[in-house]
C-alpha cells in the first residue's frame, strides 16, 4: 500500500465511529419517540400495544441499542485501542453486557409480536436469526479474547455489532425497497432481512481486508 492510500485508510479509521453513530440518528430519533410516548406523551409511532403493555423490555431494548452503538462505534477506533488501551478493556466490558441486553430484549419482543401473515413469520425468522446471531457473536466474542485471540475476538465482535446494527440499515433498504416495489408487508420484511445481509456482508469484507493488507508488524501494532 502506498503511503498516500496508507494516510487515506487511517483517516477513514479515524472517522469510523462517528459514521456509524451519524447512522443511527434516525432509528435513535424513532426510539426517542417511542419512549416518550411510553413515558405517558404524544403518540407520534404506528401503536404497538403487544409491547407497549408490557413496556420494561422495549424499554430496555432502546436504551441499551443507543447505548451500545455509540460506545460500540468508538471501539473500532485504533487510535482509543492503541493510545487508552485501559479505556477500551473498560467500555468494552459495557459494550459487552448493553449487547446482551439488546439481543435478549429484542428476542423477547420478536416472541410477543403477532404473526398472523407469511411476511410476519418470515420476519419473525430473520429477526430470531438476528437476535441469535448478536448473543451468539458476543459469547465469541468474550471467549475469544479469554483465550488470547485477539482477531478471533474482534472478527465475532464486529459480526455482533453489524448485525445489533440492523435497524440503522433498515432505515435505507426499507425506504428504498418501498419506492422500488411499493409498500407492502412482505416488501418491508424482504428489505429487513436484505439490511441484515448487507451489514454481514460489510462485517465480513472488514474483517478480512486487514488480514490482507497488513504486515505482521503493523498487525501488532494495531492491536498492542
Amino acid at each position: 500500500m502506498s503511503a498516500q492510500a496508507d494516510a487515506g485508510a487511517r483517516r477513514t479509521r479515524a472517522w469510523l465511529p462517528f459514521g456509524l453513530i451519524a447512522l443511527v440518528v434516525i432509528p435513535g430519533a424513532g426510539g426517542v419517540a417511542r419512549l416518550v410516548e411510553l413515558a405517558g406523551g404524544p403518540t407520534t409511532l404506528p401503536a404497538k400495544p403487544h409491547v407497549t403493555e408490557s413496556p420494561l423490555p422495549l424499554t430496555l431494548h432502546i436504551v441499551a441499542a443507543l447505548t451500545f452503538a455509540v460506545l460500540g462505534a468508538f471501539q473500532f477506533s485504533p487510535r482509543l485501542r492503541s493510545r487508552r488501551p485501559g479505556w477500551h478493556r473498560l467500555s468494552g466490558r459495557l459494550v459487552v453486557a448493553l449487547g446482551f441486553v439488546v439481543a435478549l430484549t429484542a428476542l423477547w419482543l420478536n416472541q410477543v409480536t403477532p404473526r398472523s401473515t407469511f411476511a410476519s413469520q418470515l420476519l419473525y425468522l430473520f429477526r430470531l436469526a438476528a437476535g441469535s446471531g448478536v448473543t451468539i457473536g458476543i459469547i465469541l466474542g468474550v471467549s475469544t479474547v479469554r483465550r488470547g485471540d485477539i482477531a478471533g475476538h474482534r472478527a465475532w465482535m464486529i459480526r455482533a455489532y453489524a448485525l445489533a446494527f440492523g435497524a440503522a440499515t433498515h432505515v435505507f433498504t426499507i425506504g428504498i425497497g418501498e419506492a422500488t416495489f411499493g409498500d407492502s408487508e412482505l416488501t418491508n420484511t424482504l428489505m429487513q432481512g436484505a439490511g441484515w445481509v448487507i451489514n454481514l456482508a460489510i462485517a465480513e469484507r472488514t474483517i478480512r481486508r486487514p488480514a490482507r493488507r497488513s504486515t505482521p508488524a503493523r498487525a501488532q501494532v494495531a492491536i498492542s
